[in-house]
């Protein structure tokens, strides 16, 4: 294992991010370019650690760089012999913000957006003496492009911004004939699957081979397994087209909206369900926007299904495909945000709002074309990103009307795209006619069902409260939440009475409610785990039996 000297003098091991990066698209043979750097930015050279951002622990740096200075990382490679006569793919998860990428001094490509991935093919600049990649990066907070909740001065519901290459970095040989990507799309008993690419080839599915047609198969599954939450099965499957081989999986399930005694429900495979939510920001102590290593997925997901919850939304953010797959595989449903553009104004999009003063029209808003072109086409490719995943059940577009504009257009514009999934076009208000839920948030005051009753309704946040410990704390002296407590045992009363409260309005409609949060986040400690994740303040036992009740309650009183 590799150590980094720092210019403090410190030294810290490598941490391995050495997973698969892309587990729904597998090939065999793949090259890490993750590990130490050479880095420079605003005169200071030295070292940084691949995908850690240089305003984090993990990542080595002494100094983060300013926003909107420009960094330098690079590092020297050699393609591996065998990989001779096949193209040569560079692929990154996430740089953030706006990337230039050389190799041997070659400028190959440039990428503006830092949440989404990219690729570039470098073959014919590489030397059979080996290369030096070189990636030019400046994050610039520049409001057009999408943003989330970086900010220059950090405080409150506002954090530490998240500069560079803060996901893996990594290469992978491709026939001249490839599968480019693939779209799968599933019902209760079927599954589509087309390849981008390539014309002819054939899937490997529980023994049987399935032609392809115009790249594209349709499969009729005998005896369908549906995959839930509580039953998270996988088919897995092999698309082999000439020289190409690619692994994936898919998983059989329903999402449609439906009435049950007069009362509009959101259902999983047929069946109104109760999707029992946490919000999860994606922030961790030590690498701020990546976890120190791929488990730290694992573990927040199994800690929060321990506690009774079966869905989490990404707030937001987009994870490392690593993260969908365990909630694939684990059983988590995921509530996925857009990455929000344009302006924000605590008058306007919070303090308003909350007391209820909320506009009814977002037509004029955000007028700058150029912005609205880039947050639709962000949008756009989050979803194909990611649409192949079945734990995303729900897209959310606009939250809190950050950045928001047109938001019946957007809709439809999604929906054209994906119409078999919920969609969440304005979370919490500033509400427009074209939705599939009407979302409410509520932090103060009555718990209560929005006024859209034909709709089925959704708390898509509401809690926040705090119980902070000041040992497992970003700031010992700075606390952020919504209801603060001073010991655990009121803390925990204190959320099973909120809990308590959901019931009747989970017999009335409500179909889903988003806790606020998974873990602390900087100066908010409202989260169920500390922000160095050491602390879990709920135990099992005290919250699950809440979950049961949820599901109970909205189930059609003939069923109970």
């Amino acid at each position: 294992m590799q150590t980094l000297f720092t210019a403090e003098g410190r030294t810290l091991p490598e941490v391995p991010w050495n997973s698969y990066p892309r587990p729904q698209m597998r090939r065999k043979e793949w090259l890490c370019l993750n590990g130490i750097w050479d880095y420079e930015s605003g005169g200071v050279h030295g070292a940084v650690r691949v995908p850690f951002c240089p305003e984090s622990l993990l990542s080595g740096v002494t100094e983060a760089p300013v926003i909107g200075q420009e960094m330098l990382y690079r590092r020297s490679f050699s393609v591996p012999e065998a990989w001779s006569g096949r193209r040569i793919l560079l692929h990154f998860g996430a740089v953030m913000r706006d990337t230039s990428v050389l190799i041997n001094g070659q400028l190959l490509c440039r990428h503006e957006n830092g949440y989404l991935p990219f690729s570039v093919d470098i073959t014919g600049a590489l030397r059979p003496d080996g290369n030096e990649l070189c990636i030019r990066v400046i994050n610039d907070l520049d409001p057009r492009y999408p943003w989330g909740k970086q900010t220059v001065k950090r405080g409150g519901m506002w954090y530490t911004p998240c500069s560079g290459i803060w996901q893996t970095v990594w290469l992978e040989p491709v026939p001249e004939a490839c599968v480019r990507s693939l779209q799968i799309d599933c019902g209760s008993d079927w599954v589509s699957i087309r390849a981008d690419g390539i014309r002819e080839g054939a899937v490997l599915l529980d023994g049987r081979e399935y032609p392809l047609s115009g790249g594209a198969v349709r499969i009729s599954i005998p005896s369908p397994h549906l995959w839930s939450p509580e039953d998270p099965h996988l088919y897995p499957f092999t698309l082999i087209a000439g020289e190409d081989r690619v692994e994936s999986y898919f998983a059989l399930r329903s999402l449609t909206s439906e009435s049950f005694n007069g009362i509009p429900r959101l259902c999983l495979n047929g069946k109104p369900y109760f999707f029992n939510a946490l919000l999860d920001q994606g922030y961790w102590s030590d690498g701020l926007y990546t976890p120190s290593g791929p488990q730290g997925f694992e573990k927040d997901i199994l800690a929060m299904k321990s506690l009774g919850y079966n869905t989490l939304r990404k707030h937001i953010k987009i994870e490392p495909e690593q993260f969908y797959y365990d909630c694939d595989r684990l059983g988590m449903i995921v509530f996925q945000d857009m990455v929000n553009n344009g302006d924000y104004r605590y008058l306007r999009d919070t303090v308003l709002p909350t007391v209820r003063l909320k506009r009814r029209s977002d037509r004029r808003l955000h007028p700058d074309a150029e912005s609205r072109r880039i947050f639709l086409s962000a949008m756009e490719e989050t979803v194909r990103h990611l649409r192949n995943h079945p734990c995303i059940c729900l897209w959310t577009i606009f939250n809190e009307g950050w950045g928001q504009f047109c938001a019946d257009d957007a809709f439809r514009r999604l929906k054209a795209l994906d119409p078999g999934r919920f969609v969440d076009s304005t979370s919490g208000w500033f509400h427009q006619k074209a939705t599939d839920v009407d979302s409410q948030h509520i932090y103060f005051g009555r718990l209560r069902l929005g006024r859209q009753k034909r709709l089925p309704q959704l708390l898509s946040e509401f809690g926040g409260y705090v119980w902070k410990i000041p040992e497992h704390s970003f700031n010992t002296e700075k606390t952020y939440g919504y209801r603060i407590y001073k010991t655990r045992a009121d803390f925990v009363r204190g959320i099973r009475a909120l809990y308590a409260s959901l019931v009747p309005l989970a017999r009335q409609g409500l179909c889903g409610a988003v806790y606020t949060q998974v873990s602390d986040v900087e100066d908010e400690t409202n989260g169920l785990f500390t922000f160095d994740r050491a602390v879990l303040k709920l135990r099992p036992e005290e919250l699950n039996i809440m979950a049961s009740g949820l599901q109970d309650a909205v189930r059609p009183q003939e069923s109970r």
